[in-house]
């Protein structure tokens, strides 16, 4: 008959293997009862005086560690994180997130080639978003834009988009357009008075009614562009008023004449080659006693 020989001064619930069966030491009645089912030490192995458990190993580093693969059928609740390699997750369908709203980095969105079913996630360098910034980029963006305000894109081909409100350029440049079908905004300045300061962000085409002879200032300042063209309507009310324009330049040399009829119409067109401050400005009749 085999000999039990047990571990001297046991604590309570010590695990004693023996020839493949367990015991366990119940202080309580000072005595080893038989433990759970009969396994082998390199199949469970406890080890009492580190507090572990092995399964499939016979010399466990953890509280509980396990060699070959676990299967766990309910929730897995780990208060000091995960280390390791997960190869194949096919059962997660939530994830937990955290708000991104201010980081400056490059950041890829995800997604999946179906819209149902186990997928797996993908990026594409390509497609990067901008937490600090807002701006989402990709090489090329279609599709309707339902949000005028929310549509930032630098870079790449915008096509199919048809605007419903309008669209601010900011001073940027448009390469090789191709226009129909357009027309400029005309601003109605009302009656001059002895003084205008015109201002081209008010529209380059500008009708005012001479009510009193007139000192047009002509548009200047950072803002003001090379390039940039004016066309006033001027109308007179009646009294033959004169009008003089400042930092102009007339063919000959010679400032135009408004015409003095009761109701008379004359169309000036102005243009500047330099802008700025300091623009000169060169004045043309398009059209005198219009009226």
């Amino acid at each position: 008959m085999a000999t039990l020989n047990f571990p001297s001064s046991p604590s309570n619930g010590d695990i004693h293997t023996h020839d493949g069966k367990q015991w366990q030491y119940v202080s309580a009645d000072t005595k080893w009862i038989a433990y759970g089912a009969s396994l082998a030490p390199d199949v469970l192995k406890v080890d009492a005086a580190n507090n572990r458990v092995g399964i499939n190993q016979t010399s466990p580093a953890y509280g509980l560690d396990v060699t070959g693969t676990a299967r766990v059928t309910g929730l897995i609740t780990a208060s000091g994180g995960i280390t390791g390699t997960a190869s194949v997750a096919t059962e997660a369908t939530n994830v937990t997130v955290s708000a991104n709203n201010s980081t400056d980095e490059t950041v890829y969105p995800t997604f999946v080639d179906g819209a149902t079913d186990a997928q797996g996630i993908e990026t594409d360098t390509d497609l990067t978003y901008n937490p600090s910034s807002g701006v989402l980029s990709a090489t090329t963006f279609t599709g309707a834009a339902t949000d005028s305000t929310k549509l930032a894109h630098t870079g790449g081909i915008l096509t199919g988009v048809t605007l419903a409100g309008a669209v601010v350029g900011a001073d940027q440049l448009i390469s090789a357009p191709i226009i129909k079908d357009y027309s400029e905004t005309v601003h109605a300045g009302g009656d001059t008075g002895a003084t205008v300061t015109l201002d081209e962000t008010d529209g380059n085409v500008q009708s005012w009614t001479l009510d009193a002879s007139c000192t047009f200032t002509m548009p200047s300042g950072s803002g003001l562009k090379p390039g940039t063209s004016m066309t006033l309507i001027l109308t007179q009310d009646g009294s033959s008023r004169t009008g003089t324009f400042t930092n102009v330049k007339w063919a000959g040399g010679t400032a135009v004449t408004l015409s003095t009829g009761d109701d008379d119409v004359d169309i000036l067109t102005f243009t500047t080659f330099n802008g700025g401050a300091n623009p000169v400005w060169y004045g043309f009749s398009a059209g005198l006693d219009m009226g």
